[in-house]
């Protein structure tokens, strides 16, 4: 058997192989990762160290990992390589196609890769920690699924102002547009947390949208590649599509992507094996 390890910000997501069969785990982050949360982490999954061959891991500071836990083989893996050998996977991406992988966790990350050379492009603060930082300020709330069903039941344009609201065509915009993020709320004094939450989660999605563009048209590609799991709440999803599409730039999103770098570090253990 095999275990991934992606100790990310806020989750620690563990994918275990055993054959051709995949086990999906995750579990809040430990504020040090060391060997006594690789034996939490371990207890949690409920699976003896001894059916293991290889452990591989990335993200955080899994650098300061020892090269062995239990006797067991540590591989670590760097977390940019890590982020396009999960897109690949996950999207099934060929070998001679260069791609940009983006990586929307609690920050985001810009990744591109080409005849196996993967480059960091960079990154931006903004990701689901932004979300779940600001929602707790704004309606008291940092819960993905309650925050995603507030969204879904709010109105951004009782909040954002839109290009057809201030001013004719420009260029390739559409009246639907956002031209300013929560403009209309320095005017007015209520708004419900449904709408703020949808405005919220919109403006995620438009920043990390407009990175994730600008990368694309940078490297020369059509599209991108989404892992991690903010790109999959549906309001996020939509502010990352609208601004893709100003573009032309096609965005690609699978409901797996949250265990993106942990199937990256995957395919590493399977070439050690």
């Amino acid at each position: 058997m095999l275990a991934a390890i992606d100790f990310g910000i806020s989750n620690t997501d563990i994918v275990v192989q055993d054959g051709v069969e995949y086990k999906f785990f995750s579990c809040p982050t430990n504020a040090k990762i060391d060997e006594h949360f690789l034996d939490k982490i371990f207890s949690y999954i409920d699976i003896p160290i001894s059916k293991f061959s290889l452990i591989g891991v990335t993200g955080g500071k899994s650098s300061d990992l020892s090269d062995k836990y239990l006797n067991v083989k540590v591989i670590k893996v760097n977390e940019v390589d890590a982020i396009a050998m999960g897109a690949k996977s996950i999207f099934g991406i060929k070998d001679d196609h260069p791609f940009v992988a983006i990586s929307a966790g609690t920050g985001t990350a810009c990744v591109y890769s080409k005849n196996g050379a993967t480059t960091h492009l960079g990154g931006i603060s903004v990701g689901g920690g932004t979300l779940q930082g600001l929602s707790k300020k704004l309606v008291n709330e940092t819960s993905p699924n309650i925050l995603e069903k507030l969204s879904l039941k709010g109105d951004r344009k009782n909040i954002d102002t839109l290009i057809g609201e201030v001013v004719n065509d420009i260029g390739s915009l559409y009246p639907e547009v956002t031209a300013s993020n929560f403009e209309k709320a320095r005017n007015e004094n209520f708004h419900s947390d449904s709408d703020i939450a949808a405005s919220l989660s919109n403006m995620v999605g438009e920043i990390i949208g407009t990175v994730s563009y600008l990368n694309a048209l940078l490297m020369g590609v059509n599209e991108v590649f989404f892992i991690g799991r903010v790109a999959n709440f549906e309001v996020v999803r939509t502010g990352i599509t609208d601004r893709l599409a100003l573009a032309n730039i096609k965005g690609n999103f699978d409901n797996n992507s949250g265990f993106g770098n942990s199937l990256g570090v995957m395919f590493f253990l399977n070439k050690e094996n």
